[in-house]
């Protein structure tokens, strides 16, 4: 063998190598933004020798990720397309991993009059008759996917100057909100991390409809043979485990739990 050959090969193995070593997780923002992933997954690397690529974005398009085989694991919160991701065959091995809710925050003056409410269509129904400043991701997220249904729960089709749609992630949305004086969907634990940085107070919470589950879910290996599922595999039953969970449920920012474990809950 040539000595350019052997540098090509030496290249390629350790490419090889280089991408058996790293994860390309695709995850909602409110993972990253709550500071959950970064308190927990240097675990996982301690034990697998595996770092993991956190790209954080949108659910929706955390799943068109996994669609297009630019992932190799998905730690989403949006269970009807997850569902349907599932079924067209792009994921496998869907797991329960957490839960937390989502929450309407808004300026503290509540020129809407929605503090204390518990119903959060009726809230959002204030909120627009009032045209208050509302601050949506307006991302496909988990979180926008939410807050669409809120809407429809209404009867409403929001629209006008006090409708923005943002397109950002959920910590941004956030500090929008903040500037504009106005109202916003968020989901709890971002809000938590957050709320020391913003001048918003949380309004209305407490609807079951308001339930915020979140998933793990493989990229389907049938589909895209390159891809690391063996690091994928890894992460998901490392996800789902004892001390995982444990980790998971130990998170804490000013003193109160962001995410509730829920692996094996099903």
């Amino acid at each position: 063998m040539s000595f350019r050959l052997l540098l090509v090969a030496v290249a390629l193995c350790a490419s090889s190598l280089l991408a058996a070593d790293t994860l390309k997780l695709a995850t909602t923002t409110s993972t990253y933004n709550s500071g959950l992933l970064a308190a927990i997954l240097p675990d996982f690397t301690r034990q697998h020798g595996t770092e993991v690529k956190v790209i954080a974005v949108g659910t929706g398009k955390a799943l068109r990720m996994g669609r297009d085989g630019d992932a190799d694991v998905l730690l989403v919160h949006a269970p009807t397309a997850e569902q349907k991701f599932m079924d067209a065959g792009y994921g496998v091995d869907r797991l329960g991993v957490m839960y937390n809710d989502f929450v309407i925050v808004g300026p503290a003056a509540d020129p809407a009059g929605v503090a204390g409410m518990n119903d959060a269509p009726a809230a959002l129904a204030k909120i627009a008759a009032s045209q208050t400043p509302f601050v949506s991701r307006g991302d496909d997220s988990g979180t926008h996917k939410k807050e669409r249904l809120l809407w429809k729960d209404a009867g409403i089709t929001p629209s006008g100057d006090w409708y923005r749609e943002a397109g950002q992630g959920m910590g941004k949305v956030l500090q929008i909100a903040s500037e504009l004086q106005g109202y916003s969907l968020t989901d709890r634990g971002t809000w938590l991390a957050y709320e020391p940085k913003v001048q918003l107070q949380l309004v209305a919470e407490g609807d079951k409809r308001l339930f915020n589950p979140y998933s793990v879910m493989r990229v389907n290996p049938a589909r895209y043979a390159d891809l690391n599922h063996k690091g994928a595999i890894a992460f998901s039953q490392w996800l789902v485990s004892a001390s995982t969970q444990k980790l998971i449920g130990e998170f804490k920012v000013n003193g109160k739990p962001l995410f509730v474990p829920s692996a094996g809950q099903e």
